[in-house]
């Protein structure tokens, strides 16, 4: 028991002696208390003010230095947040710059397109004919001899053999044959055909006949059946129209003369044609069907409205 109570009277003065000096305590409050009140009342005047500077010239340079020599290691989880932020503004702006560059290469695309609808559409109120609209989706040449194209209209569309194709330039061919989805049109330039016009200025009807080539060299001959008639350069040629109007309407543009060849021998004429159509560059084309015929796509009427 002795042994205990000694221990416990160790600790207390152990504990003692660590404590300040209650009025070394109550000094130092009063001094700061002394202190601040004559630093608020002197202003500049301050009798601390002094000290106060000599402690600035003191330890500013080195909080300066300091603060120098820790902002690399502050500052490097900042970097790494703003290393983030900026790949991701990065990857931001490439896929922004990626969908513009998509768009423009699409604008010339687009703007062509929508001016062969407007096209397509004028030429109905034009024309007066009923279009069911179309796309060209294969060249038939790489198929067979003759020259055609596949276009994305069949008969669930409304579309059958020996009707008109058009576009917003002219006359384009006729329909050989038809799937469900899809129509194979011969061209009007083909060797093989065969198409009736009228020359717009004199109303003499002749004969045009395709010489089997779709490029810039794409001609027609026609032969007017009043041999003794001679077209100008630079008349206009539009379609006879067949009986029906199947396999062709009338009043179709289809080119105009460019030269003629007169035969010294029996003195007929000979009439070379250029068509309107830029038969290498065919996309959206027309097909000539009757006034409230019934599809499975909006059809452009007489008037230019769709229905």
């Amino acid at each position: 028991m002795a042994t205990e109570k000694r221990w416990r009277s160790t600790d207390r003065l152990d504990g003692d002696r660590r404590r300040p000096p209650t009025s070394l305590v109550v000094a130092l409050v009063l001094a700061c208390l002394s202190l601040m009140t004559l630093d608020v009342r002197g202003g500049d005047d301050s009798p601390v003010e002094g000290a106060r500077r000599v402690v600035g010239e003191v330890l500013g340079p080195v909080e300066s230095g300091t603060t120098g020599v820790l902002r690399p290691f502050t500052a490097v989880p900042e970097w790494f947040r703003t290393r983030d932020g900026m790949q991701d503004e990065i990857s931001d702006l490439e896929a922004e710059n990626a969908r513009l560059r998509a768009e423009a290469n699409r604008a010339d695309y687009d703007r062509n397109r929508l001016q062969e609808y407007d096209g397509l559409t004028a030429a109905a109120s034009d024309l007066g004919f009923a279009l069911v609209p179309a796309r060209v989706v294969g060249l038939g040449a790489s198929q067979s001899f003759s020259d055609t194209v596949t276009i994305d209209a069949g008969s669930d569309s409304g579309l059958r053999a020996d009707m008109t194709v058009l576009n917003d330039d002219g006359l384009v061919g006729r329909i050989l044959r038809v799937t469900r989805t899809t129509s194979t049109v011969l061209l009007l330039v083909d060797a093989d055909s065969v198409v009736g016009g009228r020359i717009g200025r004199s109303m003499q009807v002749g004969f045009l006949h395709g010489r089997g080539s779709i490029g810039d060299d794409a001609r027609l001959d026609l032969e007017l059946v009043d041999e003794s008639v001679v077209p100008a350069e630079g008349d206009s040629v539009v379609t006879w129209g067949s009986e029906g109007g199947a396999p062709y309407v009338a009043g179709v543009p289809v080119g105009q003369v460019t030269t003629v060849y007169s035969n010294l021998r029996d003195s007929s004429q000979r009439a070379v044609i250029e068509p309107y159509v830029d038969f290498g560059s065919l996309d959206v084309v027309g097909v000539v069907v009757p006034s409230g015929s019934g599809s499975d796509r909006a059809v452009i009427e007489a008037d230019g409205s769709l229905k």
